[in-house]
Formats: C-alpha cells, structure tokens, sequence
C-alpha cells in the first residue's frame, strides 16, 4: 500500500495558497503594485482558488476507501 498522491499534491497547493493568500492580504492597500492587474487583487484571487483546491485534495484523500484487496491479504 503506498501513499496516495492526493495528500502531497492538497500540502502542497494549501501551502502556496495560504502564503499567495497572505501576501495579497498583506499588500491589499497597495495601488501601484496592482495598477498592471486592472486593480484586482490576482495574489488574493489565486491564493484563495489554490487554497481550496489544495484542500478539497485533501479532503479527497481522506475520504479514500480501503482497497478490498489489500484486506484479504491480511
């Protein structure tokens, strides 16, 4: 039985989405640096899509059901 890849795959997509999260809240009152975006906040957007989609991985993950064949080798 090996690891299931959804668990390194949701870690790894909550971790940069919790940090792109945090620092498009960190730097939500700066114009300047958004005026290339049209004024949207992408860091913020992109953070919160990734953050989700990490955690709807490991949410997936968790949710998995035993294999029936590894249970009849026991």
């Amino acid at each position: 039985m090996g690891l299931d890849i959804r668990w390194p795959i949701g870690l790894m997509f909550s971790l940069v989405g919790l940090l792109l999260t945090l620092f498009g809240l960190c730097t939500r009152g700066d114009a300047e640096m958004y005026q290339r975006s049209l004024d949207i906040n992408i860091n913020l957007i992109w953070g919160i899509i990734l953050l989700l989609f990490g955690a709807f991985m490991i949410i997936m993950a968790l949710r998995k059901k035993p294999d029936p064949d590894a249970l009849k080798s026991k």
